[in-house]
């Protein structure tokens, strides 16, 4: 039998994997196997930043295949409050608590003979100075942006030490670097939160509140947001059919990327918002682009749809609206 351990198995991608695993036809591309028991599991079941707690867990689940979510939070230097504040003031927190994490993972993982591992990155860990569109190639061309310079280096240390695991072992171990992921159970705390579940926030409290839904800067980036469930299906298909230790980027192409202004506008329908809405453009924009290509994606996966971004969009503020009391909104 087939025992799929999914670390970091309670946040925004596991809940996706869970939800795709439990909803796909069994024995389909992305759906459940006969004879695989998948085990999603959070920070109440074990720390991982603890050696001795690591080990147990894997010994009382014995995975054969571990897909690697967990992470010491990763703030967004897009959140509407403190995430860049956060990130400069914890470099060392960031830095050494992700690595722990990562070493007690793949090492587990190595001494329990586990068929595969894939391991969770962020295009964060690219350099801060690179040429566009980034690839699997650029990770370790240059440093990473100062803001994110502990968890970037953390994760780029997983690149290192798996192909450091298959060159001395043979270790079926590798990473995925998905770009901006969305989509239920996401992290709606505005301190910290990413730009599109921090949009939804705000917009669901100018509704609530009568207020207005004043969105920072120009509107005028562009990302490439990657809906949660696609990613999961993205993600079991690897755990099937990707072999290969280098890092695989997770996205939709360069030609579907969407403004902050469309992003905004799309939540405001997707909420019925009717208030006042308006760009504050005394605060900075950031980065105006930082395309990823899917080329190498697309070559091996075949034929694969991507859900519209306004129809994903649409089911995430359904579903945050729906367990809004329950979702992770930070302090009132």
């Amino acid at each position: 039998m087939s025992v799929i351990l999914v670390t970091g198995g309670t946040g925004l991608v596991g809940q996706a994997i869970q939800y795709i695993i439990e909803t796909e036809p069994e024995g389909s591309r992305f759906g459940k196997r006969p004879g695989e028991k998948w085990v999603f599991i959070g920070s109440s079941e074990a720390d991982l930043r603890n050696q001795e707690q690591s080990k147990k867990l894997f010994e009382k689940y014995k995975p054969t295949h571990v897909i690697h979510l967990a992470a010491f939070g990763c703030q967004s230097r897009h959140s509407i409050v403190g995430g860049l504040f956060i990130n400069m003031k914890r470099k060392l927190d960031f830095l050494r608590d992700n690595i722990l994490i990562n070493d007690n993972v793949l090492h587990n993982a190595h001494e329990l003979g586990c068929k595969k591992v894939i391991s969770c990155l962020s295009t964060c860990v690219y350099p801060d100075k690179v040429d566009y569109p980034l690839d699997e190639t650029k990770i370790h061309l240059g440093l990473p942006h100062d803001s994110n310079f502990g968890y970037a280096h953390a994760k780029r240390l997983v690149d290192v030490q798996n192909h450091a695991y298959k060159d001395q072992y043979g270790d079926n171990f590798t990473s995925a670097i998905p770009t901006n992921v969305f989509g239920p159970h996401d992290n709606y705390d505005l301190e910290s939160a990413h730009v599109l579940p921090a949009l939804m926030h705000k917009c669901y409290l100018a509704k609530k509140n009568g207020t207005p839904f004043v969105v920072w800067g120009s509107g005028k980036p562009l990302r490439q947001f990657i809906y949660s469930r696609d990613l999961a299906r993205l993600f079991v298909w690897m755990l099937r059919e990707y072999d290969d230790v280098e890092p695989l980027i997770l996205s939709v192409g360069e030609d579907e990327e969407v403004s902050i202004k469309q992003a905004a506008d799309a939540v405001v329908s997707a909420m019925g918002f009717s208030g006042e809405y308006r760009f504050d453009t005394t605060k900075a924009d950031g980065q105006f682009r930082k395309p990823a290509s899917n080329k190498k994606l697309l070559s091996l996966i075949g034929d694969f749809e991507f859900t519209p971004f306004e129809k994903a969009l649409e089911e995430t503020v359904q579903w945050f609206q729906q367990n809004y009391s329950n979702a992770r909104i930070g302090k009132p």
